[in-house]
């Protein structure tokens, strides 16, 4: 007689169907022991985050080890590139981001870009990459897509996420279009609370959703939801809850037969309504087939809290078995195809400078009449750059700026990075500049002394010292724009440069707009500045 201790066989056979449609991260660089036994019974696909990350050779280790439990593991990455890196959060994005790609408006070189990350994905064994990103970003004011789309056009936005999915899948490793039905119209960041689209549906059929049908088209075999409300489709739930969306819109209408993936499940967005047990439901109740997990959530206890909420919906009617078996088995079909997708195409290590190609070919530069002598810089600048709070989906650690590769370039640059927290606590640009590394400065200066320092050094437009004011998507941040002005009121000669989602309109006596705020993307800059091109 079985004992009543142990989980029925339905029990445990529902338990490796839910396992199966979670994709979780996990902590540390090496394989955990409750992810080798989770694989074991059942789990089929793992993410990888910038915590999981040393370098490239260390990833390749790491996924072996993960596809020596199951050789078709799905090993997923958010690897757009530009403002979202995994590989290269420590070291600074290689590439600048799809906002500089839409801005060339080259598709071969946007295909040979995004081939060029798949290369080091595949050279890293990973097989899913949660990019490009296809949202149209409308909204300039958007606080979590931005430089992360290819720009405010339908039709550009179209043909590169047509190219980027062509480029990647090229190199072995399977793409993903996110965010459905489309994140750029928005205002919400969606890790903070519930973005609403206000278009009809024919205006998101005309404008968000040309470039889903362009990446399937392309070929794409995995489709990302979005936490936002569209009322147009579905007045009560979010997408990634709503069969309206998913199933009617997503596959009835668009005809899509892939895999659909969660965003973050642990987003606010649904689960401050929800929980995140209750989102991880509905999501798959909804027509989501895989629930990615563990951006925020992470580890043995996530993974079996939402398994155990999947097993007992079932058991208690909320979701139907035969949606759990559906989605379940679409993942199997995507992980088989994605594995004999990656072991068909060859490994390639090679270094590309195709980054620094793409970022030098996106750099924007206006010169105000009669200041065509203030470049190349003559001597060290002074740099002062002006810093946004990063959203979730951006390391705030990763490198970007130009201070860093213009000191490279003209040894003894000086710099300081200042943020909207500096400014409230003094409530006066002069006063809060903290520059230990100019000329005759201690340490630790005085604070009652920065202001004629500041003047003196900096402000004064006859000091010998050229100026560069580095701003990050400025147009979003008030802030940054009044100090901005604040110093250009002095130093009418200074150098701007305009990163992340360009407004265009900031004055100086020479204008960089990089459409990029990467790490490649300051380079580019401090090349151009430096008269290094």
């Amino acid at each position: 007689m079985q004992s009543s201790s142990r989980p029925s066989s339905r029990h445990q056979q529902l338990t490796r169907l839910a396992g199966t449609v979670l994709q979780p991260g996990f902590v540390g660089t090496t394989v955990p022991d409750w992810v080798r036994r989770a694989i074991a019974d059942g789990l089929t696909s793992v993410v990888l985050f910038g915590r999981n990350i040393v370098d490239p050779e260390q990833v390749a280790r790491l996924t072996a080890q993960l596809r020596a439990e199951n050789r078709d593991l799905i090993i997923a990455i958010d690897e757009e590139a530009g403002d979202v890196t995994r590989l290269e959060a420590w070291t600074g994005a290689s590439r600048p981001g799809n906002l500089a790609l839409g801005a060339v408006d080259d598709i071969d070189l946007t295909e040979s870009v995004a081939r060029d990350i798949g290369r080091e994905l595949h050279a890293a064994g990973i097989s899913l990459n949660y990019a490009p990103s296809a949202d149209v970003n409308s909204n300039p004011l958007n606080p979590v897509i931005g430089a992360r789309s290819f720009g405010a056009r339908t039709d550009v936005v179209s043909r590169h996420t047509a190219a980027w999915v062509r480029g990647l899948q090229s190199a072995g490793v399977a793409a993903c279009a996110k965010h459905f039905p489309g994140h750029g119209d928005t205002a919400v960041d969606s890790h903070h609370g519930l973005p609403q689209v206000s278009a009809s549906a024919e205006e998101i059929a005309a404008t968000a959703l040309p470039p889903f049908v362009a990446a399937m088209e392309a070929g794409v075999r995995v489709v990302m939801t979005a936490h936002l409300l569209a009322p147009a489709y579905d007045p009560e739930l979010p997408a990634t809850l709503s069969p309206r969306i998913l199933v009617d819109l997503l596959r009835g209408e668009l005809g899509f037969d892939g895999l659909v993936v969660t965003d973050g499940i642990e987003m606010s967005a649904v689960t401050a309504r929800y929980g995140i047990d209750g989102a991880t439901v509905r999501a798959v109740t909804g027509g989501a087939d895989a629930v990615c997990v563990g951006g925020e959530h992470a580890g043995e206890a996530t993974f079996h809290q939402l398994t155990e909420a999947l097993v007992g919906a079932v058991l208690d009617g909320t979701l139907p078995e035969a949606r759990i078996c559906e989605a379940a088995a679409r993942v199997a079909e995507f992980a088989a195809w994605s594995g004999s997708r990656m072991r068909a195409v060859a490994a390639d290590d090679a270094a590309s400078d195709i980054g620094l190609v793409a970022a030098r070919r996106a750099l924007r530069v206006r010169t105000e009449q009669g200041r065509e002598s203030v470049l190349p810089l003559v001597g060290a600048p002074h740099v002062v750059e002006l810093s946004p709070t990063m959203n979730l989906a951006v390391d705030g650690q990763t490198p970007w700026g130009v201070a860093a590769p213009l000191s490279d370039l003209l040894p003894g640059t000086t710099s300081v990075r200042l943020t909207e927290a500096d400014l409230a606590e003094s409530g006066e640009l002069s006063d809060l500049a903290d520059l230990p590394d100019l000329p005759d400065l201690p340490d630790r200066p005085d604070r009652s002394g920065l202001p004629d320092l500041l003047e003196r050094k900096v402000l004064d437009p006859a000091a010998e010292r050229s100026l560069v004011v580095v701003v990050r998507d400025a147009a979003r941040h008030d802030w940054m724009s009044a100090a901005m002005n604040r110093l250009l009121g002095s130093r009418p000669d200074a150098v701007v440069v305009e990163m992340g989602v360009p407004n265009g309109t900031a004055p100086g006596a020479v204008h960089l707009i990089t459409h990029g705020a990467t790490r490649v993307s300051g380079l580019a800059a401090a090349e151009f500045l430096a008269g290094r091109r």
